[in-house]
């Protein structure tokens, strides 16, 4: 028998086949052009650090290979490098997958969404396509596919300068809340003394008793140390006079009147022994029911509250004391204790106590910090706009204060404000274990983490800063726009005086609102308020407010021509002279 050798039939059979497989997907690479896809949106964006792209394709029936495999890889190209998103795998009818089938009779069509991480050189970039189909063991590549061009990038633009606090030692605003505004420093400082002289009941004449006091001795004592001190000035004195609240009113008047007039004698004596030259007011009350009232809520009297009930149903004085003297074992313990303190003379002085000038202030804080207390050394670094002269007035406080949170805090804003956000947050975490429940720290050590990019560690911070002020609301309007939450960063903003408020609503799709705040933005010379505006004009196609703010901020910061050259929000001019000129 003859033998026949069939390894010739075997490789013209699989020649057959490859050279079927390769025109199926010649055909497929040359009819590429047949399938359409449709990129959203048309011009990429950088939103929250990520660069998302979502592709619509439609093959048409008859262009679907039953038996191909392909693999389409969407890459974006600029200067430096290349960045690939997740590849998508469709696949023809007859391959065993579990890839989007294409149906070659009615054909088909496929949704990509993806996301890459944002590249400062994909602001100039080309979305492209790249396609690689196999059949069998042959595969064939694609000529590339442009689906986009450039990304806007106007978020990065945020002006990533959040706002430290100063530790001051704060006061209550109006509202009752302590407010890091508020510095309570005072260069001169308001201070009283008062001092009482009793009377026997119906009595005007003053006892030699009451005139030896102590509190009157203190008082004369007072009086004199303000008019010699050049630091204190008396600003007032004044002379009350009292009857208590009970006999006949026609009587008490005139009792408060000659105690009035013994006292003022008094007094008008006395200045005149101690050479104190000031005037003083005089004034008396017949009958002193406040005063009834307060001794009254202090006392341990029996049926103190009736009492005090008799006083708020009744204005009636007379009726007042008829129900009081009603409560016969009451009124013993009202007679004996309450009213020989009302039967009285108060003499009260005013005085402003005048602090340090600002320089001596300013003096001691560089030659002996130690004689500044905590008010006045703080108060002594607001007196220097220069940074390191501030920062070694708070070394010095830590020096001398050295359990006092506000040094290390105040030191650390200073470093923030020089960019030495590391530096800066060593201090923060020393002021936060001396005081870890303190809100302007939280802020503090919530801007370090927002310039380090921890914006889930930042956001915990801002959120533990509840109360410390608007800065908190700054930094997290900053923080939403890094998110890419821009609703929430307009509503912390809420028309603030920054030009991120207008690049917030700009963001949010409130062009008109966004160009009437950036014009009442008052930051002089501020170069991004200009290049903001230059945006909201190419978004809304008004030229001559694009051009001329674009202007004004490449001329305020050259760097920015390079920044406007590869804006896409400027695409549509880059052919333009006018634009070329002001970018070269």
């Amino acid at each position: 028998m003859r033998r026949i050798n069939l390894k010739p039939f075997a490789l013209i059979a699989l020649a057959a086949v490859m050279l079927s497989s390769c025109a199926s997907l010649q055909k497929m690479k040359k009819n590429a052009n047949l399938i359409n896809f449709k990129t959203t949106p048309e011009i990429l964006e950088t939103h929250a650090g990520k660069v998302d792209v979502a592709i619509d394709g439609t093959f048409p029936a008859k262009y679907f290979n039953k038996k191909v495999t392909m693999v389409a890889t969407p890459v974006l190209k600029y200067d430096g490098g290349e960045t690939a998103y997740a590849p998508v795998t469709l696949q023809g009818e007859k391959v065993k997958d579990n890839n989007k089938v294409i149906s070659i009779k009615n054909g088909g069509s496929f949704n990509y969404k993806n996301s890459v991480l944002y590249a400062e050189g994909m602001r100039m970039s080309d979305l492209e396509l790249r396609i690689t189909a196999s059949k069998g063991l042959k595969s064939v590549d694609f000529a590339p596919i442009a689906l986009a061009k450039g990304v806007i990038a106007t978020p990065t633009l945020v002006i990533n300068y959040p706002t430290p606090i100063l530790g001051v030692q704060r006061e209550k605003n109006t509202t009752g809340k302590y407010d890091p505004n508020i510095d309570a420093f005072q260069r001169i400082v308001p201070d009283e003394y008062t001092a009482d002289i009793k009377y026997l009941i119906n009595k005007a004449d003053i006892r030699k008793e009451e005139l030896t006091k102590e509190e009157i001795a203190r008082l004369k004592e007072y009086n004199k140390a303000a008019a010699k001190d050049p630091r204190k000035k008396i600003v007032g004195m004044e002379v009350s006079s009292y009857a208590s609240p009970d006999g006949a009113l026609e009587l008490n008047t005139k009792l408060a009147e000659q105690r009035q007039s013994a006292s003022s004698k008094f007094l008008t004596k006395e200045l005149k022994k101690d050479e104190v030259e000031a005037e003083f007011k005089t004034k008396f009350t017949p009958e002193d029911w406040d005063g009834f009232k307060e001794l009254m809520g202090k006392s341990n009297i029996q049926d103190k509250e009736l009492i005090l009930r008799v006083l708020s149903m009744y204005t009636d004085p007379e009726v007042r004391e008829r129900e009081i003297k009603n409560l016969s074992a009451a009124f013993t313990g009202v007679a004996n204790e309450i009213l020989p303190q009302l039967r009285r003379s108060k003499f009260t002085t005013s005085i402003e106590l005048i602090g340090k000038t600002d320089e001596e202030i300013a003096a001691l804080a560089d030659s002996d910090p130690s004689k500044l207390n905590p008010a006045e050394l703080l108060y002594a670094a607001t007196l220097t706009k220069d940074l390191n002269k501030q920062l070694a007035i708070y070394n010095s406080f830590m020096k001398v204060y050295p359990n006092d949170w506000r040094g290390p805090n105040n030191a650390g804003m200073v470093l923030a404000k020089q960019q030495k956000y590391a530096d800066a947050k060593s201090l923060f975490e020393k002021a936060e274990k001396m005081n870890n429940n303190e809100p302007i720290i939280k802020n503090n050590l919530g801007i370090c983490e927002l310039k380090e990019g921890n914006l889930a560690k930042a956001e915990t911070y801002f959120g533990a800063a509840s109360g410390a002020g608007e800065a908190v609301n700054n930094n997290l309007g900053i923080l939403s726009i890094i998110k890419g939450d821009y609703a929430k960063a307009v509503k912390y903003f809420n028309d603030s005086d920054s030009p991120n408020t207008g690049l917030a609503k700009i963001l949010a799709g409130d062009n008109n609102g966004a160009l009437k705040s950036l014009e009442n933005c008052t930051w002089e010379g501020c170069y991004m308020k200009e290049y903001f505006k230059a945006v909201v004009g190419a978004r809304t196609a008004k030229e001559n407010l694009m051009y001329e703010s674009l202007s004004k901020a490449t001329q305020m910061k050259p760097e920015l021509k390079k920044t406007a050259a590869s804006g896409m929000e400027f695409a549509k001019y880059f052919n333009e002279a006018r634009f070329k000129e002001i970018v070269k």
